[in-house]
């Protein structure tokens, strides 16, 4: 499932925003900060929806200056 988000997520993102890493089940990305509301609902939207199952997805999302602050 996270690789098929992370295909769905690079196909969406754009420019201002760069994923780096994944780790197990989470995601880092370096975001402009003022382009973090444009870039936010698409990382979350692709990531709840890659793939149907009888439970919800749930998606959070939480942002630093550096990973340390996360």
């Amino acid at each position: 499932m996270i690789k098929k988000a992370m295909l769905e997520i690079a196909k969406n993102l754009p420019p201002s925003a760069k994923m780096l890493l994944q780790v197990h089940d989470e995601l880092i990305f370096e975001v402009q900060e003022n382009h973090l509301a444009e870039v936010s609902p698409i990382i979350i939207d692709s990531m709840q929806n890659v793939v149907k199952l009888k439970v919800p997805l749930i998606v959070n999302i939480s942002s630093g200056k550096n990973w340390g602050e996360l």
